[in-house]
C-alpha cells in the first residue's frame, strides 16, 4: 500500500516490484525467441477465379430472374456467393482430404528447424490422439476417422472471398509447406472444375421450358376468345373503356339536364314577373305634345304692372294709409289671386300610340313560354338516355369482374409466356454447353508458389520482444501494486486504520549511513511520551505485533537503551503483575497476539499499547485484525510503529535525479 505523491514514489514502485518486473521480462522475452524459432511455420498459395455471366449465373428463377418489378433488389442473389458455397462445400472438401492423405501426407521436411518443428507437431498429435481416444472410450467425444479430422483443417485454411460487385473469386490456402499448399490449391480447384460440370450437366431446363410455353400458348389462345364473345355483347373494346365512357356520358348527361332544368326555372319564373309587370302598364303612351303660355294670365300680369306703377306714382301724391292707396293694394291683392289661379301654360295639340314596353313584355313572355316548352322536351329526352344509359352500365358492372379476370390472366399468361420463350433459348444455349463441357469459370491466376512465409514473422518478433517485454513488465508493476496489500511506509497508516504513527524505524541491515536515522526514528519514540505521568506515576507501555519476527524485541531493547541514555528507569517486564513505579518505565513485550494469551494478561497494566508493524511483510488485513483484537480487549491503540522500514531508491540514483532537477 504506497501513496503516489511523486516521481520519486514512481521509482520506489519499480525498485519495490523489480524481481516482478525482472521475471516478466525475462519470460515475455523468453516466450518471444522460442515462438520465433519454434511456432510452426505457415505458408499461403492463392488463385484467382472469374466468373463469367451467363450460364447457371443468368439463368434464375423467373419470379426472381425477370421479373425485376415484382422483387425486392435485396432479395436478389449474387451469382458468385453460389459459386463460392460450391466451392467451400464437403464433397469437395472431402476429396482434397483423400487426395491429401494418398499422396502428399508423409513428406519428410528438409532442415533442421523444419525437422526438429515436425517431430515436435507428431508428438503434439501423438499425444492428441491419445488423448481423443480416451475422450472417445468414456463417451465425451464421437470417434473420428483421418479424413473426417483433415478436413476440419483444411475448411479452417481454406478462404474463398470477393470483392461487393466483382465476378473474380480470390482464393486462399495457409499451410506448413508452400509446395503442398499449392498443389491444394491446384487439387481443389480441379476438383471443384469437375463437380460443377457433372452437378450442371444432370440438369436441363429446357423441357419444362417447353412444356410451360406450349400449355401457356393455348390458354392464351382460349382465353382470347372468350374475352372476345364479351367484349363483343358490350360493344366494346375493354369493359374498364366502355364502364368509363358511360360514366362519363352519364356525368355529361346530368349536367345537361341540371342546366335545363335551372334554365327552365328560370324562364318560368321570368314569365310570371313579366306578366305582372305588363298588367300595370298603359297600352298607349303620348307620343308628342304641344304647350304655349296662358294669355289670360299674361293679361292678368300686364294689368298687374300697370296698377303698381300706378301705386307707385300715387304714393308721390298721397300717404301710404290714405284711402287711395289702401284702394290699390286691395285692388292689387285681388289680382295676383286671380294670377295664381290661372295656369302657367296651355295645351294646344297631343299625339298617342301602342307602349312599347308593353309590346316587349308581351313578347318576351311569348318567347320564354316557347323556351320553356323547348326545354321540358329536352329534359324528357334526357331522361330517357340515362335510363338507357344506367340499364347499360349495371348491364356491363355485371359482366365487369369476369372481363377483367380474363384481361389480367392473359395479360400474365403473355408475359410469362414471353418469359419462358426467352429462357426456353437460354436453357437450350446451356444444354448445348453441358454437352460439350463448356463452363464460365476461368482460372485467371494459377496457384501460386509463396516461400515467404506468413507466419510467423521471426525477425519482427524477435525486434518486438525486448520492447514487449518492457511494456509486460511495467503491466506488472502496475498490477502488483493495484494488488499489493503490504504496508511499505508509515504515510497513510493513520488515514487507513485511524492509528496515528509513531515514527518509522530503518532497516539496520542495510547501510552504516542508517544509523543516525535509526537514533532519530527512536528518539521521535521517546519524545511523544507523556513526561507529566512518567514523572507523577511513571509508565507501562505495551508493544505488540500479530506476529512473530516482526521486531517487538528489537525496538524494546533499542528503546531501553534511550531511556538508559537519557538517566531514566527502565525494565522489560516479566509478569501480569510488574507495573512502573514513579519517574520508571516499564515495556511490555507482546509480539503474536493472536497465540500468545500471556500477552493479554500483562498488557491489562499498560497505559499506552503500540503495534509494531514490519515494512514489506505486514499486509492490511493482519494489520485490521491485530488492530480489532486490542480495541476490543483494550478499547484502545495508541500508535503504530513501522519498523524494518525500507528506501528502496538508491541514493546515488535520487543524487543524480536531484542533479538533473537543478540542471533544467
Amino acid at each position: 500500500m504506497i501513496e503516489i505523491r511523486s516521481f520519486r514514489d514512481i521509482a520506489r514502485l519499480f525498485f519495490i516490484f523489480y524481481n516482478e518486473f525482472r521475471l516478466a521480462v525475462v519470460v515475455t522475452v523468453s516466450v518471444a525467441v522460442l515462438g520465433a524459432f519454434l511456432l510452426p511455420s505457415r505458408f499461403e498459395s492463392e488463385a484467382r477465379l472469374l466468373v463469367k455471366p451467363g450460364r447457371e449465373t443468368s439463368i434464375l428463377p423467373i419470379e426472381f430472374g425477370d421479373r425485376q418489378t415484382l422483387v425486392a433488389p435485396s432479395t436478389q442473389r449474387d451469382p458468385v456467393v453460389d459459386e463460392e458455397k460450391m466451392l467451400t462445400g464437403r464433397p469437395i472438401i472431402r476429396k482434397v482430404a483423400e487426395y491429401y492423405l494418398t499422396q502428399m501426407e508423409g513428406q519428410a521436411p528438409q532442415g533442421f528447424w523444419k525437422t526438429l518443428k515436425h517431430h515436435m507437431k507428431e508428438a503434439a498429435g501423438w499425444v492428441l490422439d491419445k488423448l481423443r481416444s480416451g475422450l472417445v472410450s468414456v463417451g465425451l467425444s464421437e470417434d473420428q476417422t483421418p479424413v473426417d479430422r483433415l478436413v476440419g483443417k483444411l475448411e479452417k485454411a481454406f478462404e474463398v472471398t470477393h470483392a461487393a460487385g466483382s465476378n473474380v473469386m480470390e482464393v486462399g490456402f495457409t499451410w506448413d509447406d508452400p509446395y503442398i499448399a499449392q498443389q491444394v490449391v491446384s487439387k481443389w480447384i480441379e476438383f471443384y472444375q469437375e463437380e460443377r460440370a457433372r452437378a450442371l450437366g444432370d440438369k436441363s431446363l429446357y423441357e419444362f421450358y417447353e412444356s410451360e410455353s406450349r400449355k401457356l400458348a393455348r390458354q392464351i389462345a382460349e382465353d382470347k376468345n372468350t374475352l372476345a364473345t364479351l367484349l363483343m355483347s358490350i360493344d366494346g373494346i375493354s369493359s374498364k373503356d366502355k364502364l368509363e365512357a358511360i360514366s362519363n356520358r352519364l356525368n355529361k348527361l346530368n349536367a345537361e339536364r341540371s342546366e335545363a332544368i335551372a334554365e327552365q326555372s328560370g324562364l318560368q319564373k321570368g314569365v310570371t314577373s313579366a306578366n305582372q309587370l305588363a298588367m300595370g302598364l298603359p297600352k298607349e303612351v303620348t307620343t308628342l305634345r304641344e304647350l304655349s303660355l296662358n294669355p289670360v294670365r299674361q293679361d292678368l300680369l300686364i294689368k298687374l304692372n300697370q296698377m303698381q306703377v300706378d301705386r307707385v306714382e300715387a304714393l308721390k301724391v298721397y300717404k301710404s294709409d290714405a284711402p287711395q292707396i289702401n284702394d290699390l293694394d286691395a285692388a292689387i291683392d285681388s289680382l295676383k289671386a286671380q294670377i295664381d289661379l290661372e295656369n302657367h301654360s296651355i295645351q294646344n295639340m297631343e299625339n298617342r300610340a301602342p307602349n312599347e314596353l308593353f309590346t316587349t313584355l308581351q313578347r318576351n313572355s311569348l318567347q320564354s313560354s316557347t323556351r320553356v316548352h323547348e326545354l321540358a322536351a329536352r329534359i324528357a329526352a334526357y331522361d330517357n338516355e340515362l335510363a338507357e344509359l344506367k340499364g347499360d352500365y349495371q348491364r356491363i358492372l355485371t359482366m365487369e369482374p369476369e372481363i377483367s379476370r380474363l384481361e389480367r390472366t392473359l395479360a400474365e399468361a403473355e408475359k410469362s409466356h414471353a418469359l419462358y420463350l426467352s429462357s426456353l433459348e437460354k436453357a437450350r444455349i446451356d444444354r448445348e454447353l453441358d454437352k460439350s463441357r463448356i463452363s464460365n469459370i476461368a482460372v485467371i491466376e494459377e496457384a501460386t508458389f509463396s516461400p515467404a512465409r506468413v507466419f510467423p514473422k521471426s525477425l519482427t518478433i524477435l525486434l518486438a520482444a525486448f520492447p514487449a517485454g518492457i511494456a509486460v513488465g511495467f503491466l506488472v508493476i502496475y498490477l502488483s501494486y493495484l494488488l499489493d496489500q503490504r504496508i511499505h511506509d508509515g504515510s497513510s497508516i493513520e488515514t487507513a486504520f485511524g492509528v496515528p504513527t509513531w515514527c518509522s524505524i530503518p532497516d539496520q541491515r542495510e547501510e552504516d549511513s542508517q544509523t543516525a536515522i535509526f537514533d532519530a526514528a527512536i528518539y521521535r519514540f521517546y519524545s511523544l511520551l507523556p513526561r507529566d505521568r512518567l514523572a507523577n506515576e511513571g509508565l507501562t507501555i505495551g508493544i505488540a505485533s500479530a506476529r512473530h519476527g516482526e521486531g517487538v524485541s528489537f525496538i524494546a531493547h533499542a528503546f531501553l537503551q534511550v531511556l538508559a541514555d537519557r538517566k531514566i528507569g527502565a525494565r522489560i517486564a516479566v509478569n501480569e503483575s510488574d507495573v512502573a513505579k514513579p519517574g520508571e518505565v516499564v515495556l511490555i513485550e507482546a509480539s503474536a497476539l493472536s497465540s500468545n494469551r500471556a500477552a493479554f494478561l500483562m498488557l491489562r497494566n499498560a497505559n499506552l499499547i503500540l503495534l509494531v508493524v514490519q515494512a514489506g511483510q505486514s499486509t492490511v488485513p493482519v494489520i485490521e485484525n491485530a488492530l480489532s483484537i486490542l480495541r476490543t480487549a483494550f478499547q484502545k491503540v495508541d500508535g503504530v510503529i513501522v519498523n524494518r522500514r525500507s528506501y528502496e531508491v538508491p541514493a546515488s540514483l535520487l543524487a543524480r535525479f536531484e542533479n538533473l532537477k537543478r540542471a533544467i
